[in-house]
């Protein structure tokens, strides 16, 4: 699906291309407070089909947060904090198996955050005891997948994580350039890099990730290749390639003039630099699954097929985490500025059992965003959607019940014409335009709802 650098030159970008990477529908900062007896977990659940869930655990600690980092983590944790967190998953745990009562059954799980491998090794292996004895999951038999900083991907940890199953492990790198490195704020060197990279293979956990981010200030086409080279030599079987965003109350963003000058000339050479790695990736057996994802030929399959992130529901653990419904999204509240996070944290840790049988902050869904839904996770996904099953799923046509949009997204050049009218796909340039995609397909309510909110 490469395009010939005089095409990229010359292809034309009527629209900002950077605008929000959207991994979830809706984005946490359109949830809102939810009345704690209609948001009871028996009751969301109830009805709710339970054969095929995702497992999520949410640990919200980091050694260090990145300059570009908004996610919900962090620094540190005072002595008795993680271990106190800890009880608290397991208090949320009891709740949770409760309200989803027997016959629950897990197609994969994942340990993210923050930074998981902040747990020391007997932590973790207390977190996969509670992922097991506590929810039910078969660890060593579903696919495991767990973020990892290079500091924390220590040899004790890595060894606990391979002997309780985990299947792929991704490593936040972001660049082998250590002057790019500090330029975000992400203080490593090279060599410790490497160094923890070596000690991963040497666990053989079947899926190595390691993420890159492009758009870093200074950063070149050559600079670039130097890090997707140096993450090429470990054979990776995946690859993320991340844009650099500068978002409120992150470290890059009380700085954004220095950080990235003009808004026009970023964009270009995130354009550029994304075009540079896709194809450079493209051309070295990796094939491109959505415009961040990329996986090599030959990879070991990573299971799970039988969950499908458009239908089937979500367990989260962690005030950082989400759990979706086919109702309601819900997860604890939100926010980016460390002193309110260490007071949600506070809180998370402070509750007894019976505060967790409710959920707090969501938003309810109906069947226009089922579909919006639907038609955004499945459409900048490479492979692009097929349109039974959309047909199946809603009795609707997409180009009826999206018209205006998937015309616009047409007239840019963003959809693949070539693969018929039963397979709505992305075009290269489309791709490359996901983060400008996917925002376009947001409904008036949520958008509503995330202007209104206030960043804390």
């Amino acid at each position: 699906m490469a395009i010939t650098s005089t095409e990229a030159a010359t292809a034309p970008s009527t629209v900002r291309p950077y605008q929000q990477y959207v991994y979830a529908y809706p984005h946490k900062t359109a949830y809102r407070p939810l009345d704690r007896e209609r948001a009871s977990l028996r009751a969301l659940w109830a009805d709710e089909p339970k054969g095929a869930l995702s497992l999520y655990f949410h640990i919200p600690f980091c050694e260090v947060r990145c300059g570009f980092c908004n996610l919900f983590t962090r620094i540190g944790a005072p002595d008795g904090l993680t271990t106190a967190y800890l009880d608290a998953m397991e208090r949320q745990a009891a709740a949770v198996r409760e309200a989803l009562g027997d016959g629950a059954r897990y197609a994969n799980a994942a340990f993210g955050g923050g930074t998981p491998t902040f747990l020391e090794a007997a932590e973790l292996e207390r977190l996969c005891d509670l992922a097991e004895r506590g929810l039910g999951a078969d660890l060593a038999a579903i696919p495991l997948s767990v973020e990892a900083s290079p500091t924390t991907a220590t040899a004790d940890r890595l060894a606990v994580l391979a002997a309780r199953g985990t299947t792929r492990l991704s490593l936040g790198v972001q660049s082998f350039v250590d002057s790019e490195a500090r330029t975000a704020v992400r203080p490593q060197r090279r060599a410790d890099v490497e160094a923890a990279l070596a000690r991963i293979r040497d666990t053989a956990i079947p899926v190595l990730n390691i993420d890159l981010i492009y758009g870093i200030d200074g950063q070149t086409e050559e600079s670039w290749t130097r890090s997707l080279d140096a993450a090429l030599a470990w054979q990776p079987e995946e690859l993320y390639l991340y844009p650099l965003y500068v978002r409120p109350l992150t470290g890059l963003g009380r700085h954004r003039g220095a950080a990235t000058g003009g808004d026009a000339d970023w964009d270009e050479q995130r354009l550029r630099l994304y075009r540079h790695g896709r194809d450079h990736l493209l051309a070295r057996g990796y094939e491109q699954v959505s415009m961040r994802m990329f996986r090599r030929a030959g990879a070991p399959a990573t299971g799970g097929e039988d969950y499908a992130c458009q239908t089937d529901g979500m367990v989260g653990l962690g005030c950082g985490s989400r759990s979706y419904t086919s109702t309601l999204h819900y997860s604890f509240d939100y926010a980016v500025d460390m002193h309110r996070i260490r007071g949600i944290i506070d809180d998370y840790t402070a509750r007894p059992a019976d505060d967790f049988r409710h959920a707090d902050f969501g938003w309810e869904t109906n069947e226009d965003e089922s579909r919006r839904r639907h038609l955004l996770q499945s459409l900048l996904q490479a492979e692009g959607m097929p349109v039974a099953d959309y047909r199946t799923r809603f009795g609707t046509e997409p180009g009826d019940d999206f018209a205006a949009e998937l015309d616009r997204f047409r007239e840019r050049g963003w959809l693949d014409d070539s693969a018929g009218p039963e397979l709505l796909r992305l075009s290269p340039e489309g791709l490359a335009h996901s983060d400008a995609l996917g925002p376009e397909l947001f409904s008036a309510a949520v958008r509503e709802r995330m202007a209104a909110y206030e960043p804390k």
